[in-house]
């Protein structure tokens, strides 16, 4: 054996030059990959605790912010017993005085005679006074009282298209359709007959949001 030869070596090594075998342990990766995925584990373990905590503490208000916000991006339509009609009077309890303001002679009498065959109620029929006379460039003028705005004046409008409707100061319930130059004649009866239809259909409940959106 050499003297070179370091003890305990048995003779496997020998110097035969200037460099010695290093005497290095074997790398210990294995330990070294689990002491991380150990530190990793106990890191989420931690965070996921101190979530908990903060949610216990705040009552878990956050989370039902968030959660109420989704719910409340789509409103729901809140249940009704039953769509309400509208309340509107019928033809034969609307009595309509009927004017012509045109040059055209026998319009008054003619629309007069087709809305009674439709079941309104005629009271007047003549020429429209005179600061009507001439001067209505639609298809008709609709007049009434202000409580007429909403029921007889849309109803005697499903009669005939383009007419312009207004409230005026008189007591009684009649209304008056005063024809103007651009009156050719009444809505066909079928046509008329739907949009009365229409406008007493059911009117459905509107979408209401949740309560706290």
């Amino acid at each position: 054996m050499s003297m070179l030869t370091p003890p305990g070596m048995g003779g496997q090594y020998r110097i035969t030059g200037n460099k010695y075998p290093r005497m290095r342990k074997p790398r210990q990766r294995g330990r070294l990959a689990f002491l991380a995925v150990a530190c990793v584990a106990a890191l989420g373990l931690l965070g996921w605790g101190t979530l908990q905590l903060i949610d216990v503490f705040t009552g878990g208000s956050q989370a039902s912010a968030a959660g109420g916000g989704a719910d409340c991006a789509k409103p729901k339509s809140s249940p009704a017993p039953a769509a309400a009609a509208r309340s509107l009077p019928r033809p034969g309890q609307i009595t309509v005085n009927v004017y012509n303001a045109t040059p055209r002679g026998g319009l008054a009498k003619q629309t007069a005679d087709e809305l009674k065959k439709r079941g309104f109620r005629i009271g007047q029929v003549g020429n429209a006074a005179k600061e009507f006379d001439k001067k209505v460039k639609g298809t008709a003028l609709l007049l009434g009282p202000p409580s007429a705005m909403n029921t007889s004046l849309p109803v005697l409008a499903t009669q005939l298209a383009g007419t312009d409707r207004r409230a005026d100061g008189r007591s009684g319930t009649d209304v008056d359709l005063i024809i103007g130059d651009g009156f050719t004649s009444l809505t066909k009866q079928p046509d008329a007959a739907r949009a009365l239809t229409a406008l007493s259909a059911p009117q459905h409940a509107a979408a209401t949001p949740k309560k706290g959106c």
